[in-house]
């Protein structure tokens, strides 16, 4: 995924102005989400909105389809895992994070989210490698130092 202008974000998510950081994070994201235009960002947006009013079954058939649609698609694998997060269902979340990391190394929010996947299933030691793996990429993310600590704790 050669792009300058990604690597001028990720450069900046290192800065020690949080600003920076912020503005790089939230351009990432957009990034991310608009790798499909409209299109993509419109149908990420229909999921988002049926799974806030609880249709839950239909925000995974819509972020499937999109998925089966345009498999390279790394945020709606990385929607879909968000979903099945929030409904327990840690191994189909693991396994599309694992999916997004393929199609996007750097993404950071999918490392993040297999590393609350392993922790979920008490899988400690690849929960903190995982969680390396994002303060690699945001070395600021004060969340991913404070869930390697724990995780490290468990271990003992």
């Amino acid at each position: 995924m050669e792009n300058p202008a990604i690597d001028l974000l990720l450069e900046d998510l290192k800065s020690p102005d949080v600003i920076v950081r912020e503005q790089a994070t939230q351009k990432l994201w957009g990034i991310w989400f608009q790798q499909k235009g409209a299109y993509g960002l419109d149908i990420l947006k229909h999921s988002q909105a049926l799974l806030e009013t609880g249709r839950i079954e239909e925000a995974e058939a819509v972020l499937t389809d999109l998925i089966q649609d345009q498999p390279d698609f790394a945020e709606a694998w990385n929607r879909r895992a968000v979903l099945y997060y929030l409904q327990g269902e840690y191994q189909k979340s693991l396994a599309d994070c694992q999916q997004v990391v393929i199609l996007n190394p750097v993404h950071f929010g999918a490392l993040h989210g297999m590393g609350v996947c392993y922790a979920a299933l008490e899988e400690y030691r690849k929960a903190i490698h995982a969680f390396q793996q994002a303060s690699e990429i945001q070395p600021h993310a004060v969340t991913n130092q404070r869930l390697i600590l724990e995780c490290t704790a468990r271990l003992s």
